[in-house]
């Protein structure tokens, strides 16, 4: 039976960019941080080192390459904030692309955009 969400796996055109943008911007920590030395680079990454559910960053090229079925479009995610309007502050002002703060049946709810133009939402969840 499955009791929780682990990993979401992330496809990503350049680890590098991608870690720098959700660590230095996002304030993102790194869990962890693999290479098996024949390419395979894999970085987990999560918004506090308590979460239940974390990130990893993978190689969409090489990923292509080794199972060329698999889907690596961007995953619909949506992420909580105790504290939106300051998270949207902080956001941007690090010249991330944000979307409006809009009321939604569940709660306020903005969407923001990463360093390769994929984008993800945010819930206030107090």
């Amino acid at each position: 039976m499955i009791n929780k969400l682990g990993q979401i796996m992330l496809y990503v055109n350049n680890q590098d960019e991608s870690l720098e943008f959700w660590t230095e911007k996002v304030g993102f920590i790194i869990v962890s941080e693999e290479d098996n030395g024949q390419g395979m680079r894999w970085i987990e990454i999560a918004p506090t080192k308590k979460a239940e559910t974390s990130i990893v960053l993978h190689n969409k090229e090489l990923i292509a390459k080794m199972q060329p079925e698999l889907n690596l479009n961007t995953p619909s995610l949506m992420f909580y904030s105790d504290d939106l309007d300051k998270l949207y502050q902080d956001l941007s002002g690090k010249n991330i692309t944000v979307g409006e703060i809009v009321n939604m049946p569940a709660g306020r709810v903005f969407n923001f955009a990463d360093n390769e133009n994929n984008y993800f939402a945010v819930m206030e969840k107090k």
